[in-house]
């Protein structure tokens, strides 16, 4: 058998190992770790009952529930699919695998990258020492259209001044959420879905559950400023880090 075991069954073995992690790490960043695990376990009982130790009765009952397991998948998890295709389909995405193989281009974008830290970190600062509240939304390889379409859309460069006067206290979007994409302001105003999970911190507002909540539905990366600390934050794939520094915020946005 082993010298059976070819080059096609190492492909075979990688897509397998490359879906499972993929899969794994959509639920836990969507908060559905434990709920993954109980069918994950789930999985290797019935292997165990009905291949292994091929125990009739418990294995019967088992498959019951196997056969049905893919409709009932689709309904607990509709979710989080919705969130593995999208990315899998995500356009930027595969611009960024176009740009692997152009190298020039590639450079360029990241310059143009680049470019975009220093106004957005110096308006991040100036907004925590006057304590004006915001939520920034930088867009990665999953599209935000759908968000983008919420609040009010334009398109303009990223500028220190623009976007201290667009979270200015008496601005009409200074309560909802900015979106930088493609290196551009693409919204302001914006409304993102609100994290539920009941072990957060009673503390946080609804900024900071609102960056929680799109961080776990998107791959997006999210800065939120404290109107009452005057404190500045960072949410990215379902995790949110609190109180930074500003070269932690510099290190966030460059990685």
């Amino acid at each position: 058998m082993f010298l059976q075991f070819t080059l096609k069954d190492i492909i075979d073995i990688l897509l397998v190992a490359t879906l499972i992690y993929t899969i794994y790490t959509t639920f836990k960043h969507s908060g559905s770790k434990a709920l993954f695990s109980g069918i994950l376990t789930f999985f290797v009982l019935w292997v165990v009952v009905s291949q292994i130790f091929q125990l009739r009765l418990m294995g019967a009952i088992l498959n019951q529930f196997v056969s049905l397991g893919f409709f009932v998948l689709v309904i607990l998890f509709q979710g989080e699919l919705r969130k593995m295709l999208t990315a899998i389909g995500s356009t930027r995405r595969w611009r960024s695998i176009a740009r692997l193989i152009n190298k020039g281009k590639r450079e360029q974008e990241l310059q143009n990258e680049r470019r975009i830290i220093a106004p957005l970190m110096l308006a991040c600062m100036n907004m925590a020492r006057k304590k004006s509240g915001a939520l920034i939304v930088i867009q990665q390889g999953m599209d935000l259209t759908t968000f983008a379409h919420t609040g009010e859309v334009f398109r303009s460069e990223v500028n220190a001044r623009l976007i201290e006067n667009i979270f200015f206290k008496n601005s009409p979007l200074h309560d909802g959420a900015m979106i930088i994409a493609d290196n551009n302001i693409i919204a302001a105003g914006c409304i993102l879905p609100v994290a539920n999970n009941t072990d957060l911190n009673k503390d946080l507002g609804l900024r900071h559950r609102s960056a929680l909540g799109l961080s776990q539905e998107t791959d997006a990366k999210v800065i939120i400023i404290s109107e009452e600390r005057g404190k500045i934050s960072f949410a990215f794939r379902g995790e949110i880090h609190q109180d930074i520094t500003t070269d932690a915020l510099q290190h966030f946005l460059e990685n």
